[in-house]
This record gives C-alpha cells, sequence and structure tokens, in this order.
C-alpha cells in the first residue's frame, strides 16, 4: 500500500528505528467508561480481536480487583502476536515487595507482561500517599526489580508524570530512571490529568528521552482537553516508541487516546511501522464497530478514519473532483482501512452526486436520461417538505428506482389505525399498551389482522409483519436497530412537521437507514417503516 506521506521530523536521538509499539487498554481503561462493562467472556473475545490484528499488547485488567479480571486471568486466552498485560500498583509503603498481596496477585497472575503504575508527582506523594518523595523512588525499584525475577516483561506507568514534570522536574525523571535501572522494559509517561497539551509533550519527551532511551519510552495520555491523539503523536515525534490508549477512545472522564485513529495517523502520515501490516490496518472499521456492537453502542458517525461520514461527499462540486481524483478532497485511500467512500444525495446534489450514487447501487443509467434532472429536482422539492436522504440512502434508492425503473408494489395500505392505553391494574401497577389494527392488498388478496407492541410502531411493525411473511418469509429476519424523531418546526409546538427515521438490518449483516415525514408521528413513522419493508424486499428479488 503507497503511503500518503513520510514523516521526516525528529526521530529517537538514540535510534532511527521508526517501530512503534501499540499497547491496548481498553479491557481496563475502557471498563471505567460510564455504562461499559465487560464480562470475563467478552474480555477473552476482544484480547483474540487485538491479537489477531497485531497489536503488540492487550491489557487484560487488574488481577485481584474484581471477580471478573480474576475470571479472565485464571483463564487466558491464547495469543499469537500479542502479550497479555496484567495491571496493579508498585508495593505498598511499609511493605517490602514479596510481602505485598496486591502487587503478589499482579505479579503471579500468570500474564507473561506486568504493567506497574507508581506517582512520580512528589505533590501526590505527600499527599495521596502520605509518604516522602525518597521511598516512592524506592517503591518503584523495589517493585520492578521483584516483577522482573518472575514476568517475562515489566513496564512502568508514570502516574501524573507531565504534572510531576512541570512542578519538579528533578523527582520526575528520578522516578522513571528508578524503574529503568530495576528493569522495565518501558517507562510510560502518562498524562493522568489529561491537561497537558502537545507542545508541552513534545518539549518534555525530548527531555526524557536524553535520559531513558526512546526506545524505552512510552506514552499514556487522557482526553479531558481532546488532545490525547495529538499529545500521543507529538511523544513519537520526539522519540517515545511505545504508545497506550484504547479503542474508540473509551476511557474515564472524557476517554483515553483513541487507538483507532492514532495507529493509520502513524502508519499512513508519519511513516511509522506498528505490529499491524497493511493488510491488517483494512481491519480497523471492522475492528471499531465491532467493539461497538459488542457494547451496545452506535458507532459515532463523524469518528476519524472509521466513521460512517469520515469520507462521505455531499456537495456537487467536491463529488465531481473525487470522481477525478479522490485526493481532491480525501486525505487517505477509504480501503486503506476497511471504509468506504460515501456519496450523500440531498439538496445540494447535482448530477454528480446522483450517478456516483447509482454506481454504488448498482443502477445504470444513460446520464441523458431526461428523468435525472425530474429526480434532482424531486430531491429538492421534498428536501424542502424536510426529507433528509442524504442519512436515508434507502428511502433514496427506492425513490430513484421508482421514478426509473419498475418496482413491484408487494403490498398496498388500504388503511391503518393505532390506539394507545394507558391503565392502571388490579395490583395498582402502570399498564401501557400500543395496539394497531391494519388493512391490507397483498397479490391481489386483502388482510386484515391486529397486533399488540410496547409503543406504537412497534404494535404498528408487529401488524405488518403478520400480515406479509405468510407472502414473504424473507421478512423474517428484518429487525429495527433504531429510531429517530426530529421536530422540523418547533415554533407549531405539538402541530409540528416531524422527520422520522428508521435504520434496520436483517441476518446478513447489512444495515439501511429510511425516513418519513408529516405532521403526524405515526403517519411519518409507518412512511419510514414501509420504506424500510420495501427495501428489503426488492434488495432480496422477491417477487409479487
Amino acid at each position: 500500500m503507497q503511503r500518503i506521506f513520510e514523516y521526516s521530523g525528529t526521530m529517537d536521538p538514540m535510534s532511527d528505528d521508526t517501530r512503534v509499539y501499540i499497547y491496548d487498554s481498553t479491557l481496563r481503561d475502557g471498563a471505567q467508561t460510564h455504562g461499559v462493562d465487560f464480562s470475563a467472556a467478552d474480555k477473552a473475545a476482544i484480547t483474540r480481536e487485538l491479537d489477531a490484528i497485531g497489536f503488540d499488547y492487550v491489557e487484560g485488567g487488574w488481577p485481584g480487583a474484581n471477580p471478573t479480571d480474576d475470571a479472565f486471568f485464571r483463564s487466558l486466552p491464547e495469543t499469537t502476536r500479542g502479550r497479555i498485560a496484567a495491571f496493579g500498583m508498585t508495593r505498598r509503603a511499609g511493605r517490602s515487595a514479596d510481602n505485598d498481596p496486591g502487587l503478589q496477585a499482579v505479579v503471579r497472575s500468570g500474564a507473561p507482561v506486568v504493567t506497574l503504575v507508581g506517582k512520580s508527582w512528589d505533590f501526590q506523594c505527600e499527599v495521596a500517599l502520605g509518604i516522602e518523595p525518597a521511598e516512592n523512588v524506592r517503591m518503584i525499584a523495589d517493585s520492578i526489580a521483584h516483577a522482573a525475577t518472575v514476568a517475562e516483561e515489566v513496564m512502568f506507568d508514570a502516574e501524573h508524570f507531565f504534572d510531576g514534570y512541570k512542578a519538579n522536574p528533578g523527582f520526575a525523571l528520578d522516578c522513571i530512571k528508578a524503574a529503568h535501572e530495576a528493569g522495565a522494559r518501558w517507562v510510560v509517561l502518562c498524562d493522568t490529568n489529561g491537561g497537558t497539551l502537545p507542545h508541552e509533550v513534545f518539549d518534555i519527551v525530548s527531555e526524557v528521552v536524553k535520559v531513558v532511551p526512546g526506545t524505552h519510552v512510552g506514552i499514556h495520555c487522557h482526553n479531558d482537553t481532546e488532545n490525547a491523539v495529538a499529545n500521543s503523536l507529538a511523544a513519537v515525534r520526539a522519540g517515545a516508541r511505545q504508545v497506550q490508549g484504547t479503542l474508540n477512545g473509551l476511557g474515564e472522564r472524557c476517554g483515553n487516546a483513541n487507538l483507532i485513529t492514532i495507529i493509520p495517523t502513524l502508519m499512513l502520515k508519519m511513516g511509522m511501522t506498528t505490529g499491524l501490516t497493511d493488510t491488517d490496518l483494512k481491519g480497523l472499521t471492522k475492528l471499531s464497530r465491532s467493539l461497538d456492537a459488542r457494547l451496545n453502542r452506535v458507532p459515532s458517525k463523524e469518528a476519524a478514519y472509521v466513521g460512517e461520514r469520515a469520507f462521505a461527499h455531499k456537495g456537487g462540486l467536491h463529488v465531481s473532483a473525487v470522481a477525478k481524483d479522490p485526493k481532491c478532497y480525501e486525505h487517505v485511500d477509504p480501503d486503506s482501512i476497511g471504509n468506504k467512500r460515501l456519496i450523500l444525495v440531498s439538496n445540494q446534489a447535482g448530477l454528480s452526486n446522483i450517478l456516483a450514487r447509482f454506481d454504488e447501487i448498482g443502477m445504470e443509467v444513460d446520464r441523458k436520461d431526461p428523468r435525472l434532472a425530474r429526480l434532482i429536482e424531486l430531491v429538492k422539492e421534498r428536501e424542502f417538505q424536510g426529507y433528509a436522504y442524504d442519512g436515508a440512502w434507502a428511502s433514496f434508492e427506492l425513490l430513484a428506482r421508482r421514478m426509473l425503473e419498475d418496482v413491484p408494489e408487494y403490498f398496498k395500505v388500504d388503511s391503518f389505525r393505532v390506539i394507545d392505553e394507558r391503565r392502571w391494574n388490579a395490583k395498582g401497577q402502570l399498564i401501557t399498551l400500543s395496539e394497531a389494527i391494519a388493512k391490507l392488498t397483498v397479490q391481489g388478496e386483502r388482510n386484515m389482522t391486529v397486533a399488540e407492541g410496547d409503543g406504537p410502531v412497534n404494535a404498528l411493525d408487529a401488524c405488518l409483519r403478520k400480515l406479509l411473511l405468510p407472502y414473504y418469509p424473507q421478512l423474517s429476519d428484518l429487525r429495527l436497530v433504531d429510531f429517530k424523531v426530529r421536530i422540523l418546526n418547533p415554533e407549531a409546538a405539538t402541530a409540528a412537521v416531524t422527520r422520522v427515521t428508521i435504520e434496520s438490518a436483517d441476518g446478513s449483516g447489512v444495515r439501511w437507514t429510511t425516513v418519513g415525514v408529516s405532521e403526524n408521528l405515526i403517519d411519518a413513522s409507518f412512511e419510514a417503516l414501509s420504506d424500510s419493508i420495501n427495501f428489503k424486499l426488492h434488495r432480496d428479488g422477491a417477487t409479487v
């Protein structure tokens, strides 16, 4: 794969090596994200995914801290490319390293790598730990030396390093020198509070690598100023050769450095090498979305490199330029990280957008076809009414195919009615129930049925499926995965026009989005739901 740009800035002054080691802490730091909870099985599965794609280190958690981490370390998954790390603290004050239960739980966990965290800010030693700075240095040295007699590899996370360095550089450097001299393969500089800026990181790391070789220095950044990625890259530029972070930037408060962004930037922008090959790099988009799916989170559409909109083009001028040469508006090839270009159709669209979209969906249309001009005008008219096709490409595809091709009428809705009921039962419990009644004509036959659901849209969906499944069994794996409502003219209050967007999926893993607009929320929902069903039937080649 061709590099977009070879970085020629400052490298490690003690080595011209461009190898950067990737250390993932998703299973520990990421688990501190609000609403995120990993089971032992989740941790094992994610570890295997990270190992398969080429991450160098996977931090499994903190042995002895909780039952989930204990279960993970009792049955460590096999790895072939990366190494599992156990995380813990240096020994406590007043105890020897071999007589500290917490330290022993980490060192004896069975993980080939042990990562120990310790203070590197004298303020923290005195206030948080209540010890003299000199004792803190001894705690670091003793713990690292002891761990090195058991584990295959030991590293030291210098907590609050950048704040500590700015307050007392001599003490901060003493902490990491003690760890390095005691046998730490890596000393990792932590921006624990996330308040350091890129220029500060570069200047401080540049001084650190004069004391500890850059090939033994790592960086661990938090994202409290939205600079975690920039800070990590600044550290690499200054000579650090290990980067710690999490998938999708998970982490406490504002999150940790996002490895999904850092890795392609290192490889495609800075000319660095990692444990990932160019083929592995193409799996980053899948890896990012796989984690979100496991956590039942909606992937960020705006995420750099891997987001659905990362290579989305809306303006006609942009689309025309991209068609001639993608470099006009794309900083890397979407395929290099497993993403794809997305041509949006909207009221800003021109012929280039429409034709590019047709190419993507496999529609062959003569660019001189006079109906194309009418289609462009229709899109603009409908977007004026409130439709948004740039986020609902399935509805646009149906609109275009109905104008330019023959799309079968799979069913006709003669009428439907939705009733909501809210009551208290005999036990004093609040009961809310929706009931939908629909009359449809399908393949010349009139049908009527009733279905209940948790809300009017769910009831209507159940009612339509109940009627259609006997005719179209391919609808059995259709499911609604997201439902969004937007008020288009809030000044109209309860009489406002609403836009409903529905995201659907099926057993093949394909997802599509449809849209409906109406002053009636249920009617708008029905329109989006109907489009979703029709799209699924047309895509699957259903016949009437």
